[in-house]
């Protein structure tokens, strides 16, 4: 099914969203230290399973960007940046300097 556009619902995508990552997670839970130095192949290529790990991170953030591309074409006017908005370091650092050292997770502010 890869690059089909057969998804019809919200069910279904987050369906297939826990099976791919069930996949990544059930892969990730069979390496132990007996087997850590095992070579790995992707399309052919060898691979240590740390690159092996390493390139699937950078294709997830080459995919979350494209879901951040989605997101902010579908909200347009509602879009929130995910970071710092466009010419607003000044105000971004002055709100977050001015907290002090704190806690919590650099998402809660986009809650």
């Amino acid at each position: 099914r890869e690059f089909e556009d057969v998804i019809t619902s919200r069910a279904e995508l987050l369906a297939l969203w826990e099976q791919g990552w069930k996949c990544v997670f059930d892969a990730l839970d069979t390496v132990t230290p007996d087997n850590f130095d095992t070579t790995v192949y992707i399309r052919a290529q060898a691979h240590t399973i740390i690159d092996a790990v390493n390139r699937q991170l950078c294709h997830y953030a080459y995919h979350v960007g494209q879901l951040v591309l989605l997101g902010r074409i579908l909200k347009g006017e509602g879009w929130r940046s995910l970071s710092i908005p466009r010419g607003g370091s000044s105000t971004f650092n002055q709100e977050k300097f001015g907290r002090g050292a704190h806690g919590g997770h650099f998402t809660d502010d986009l809650k």
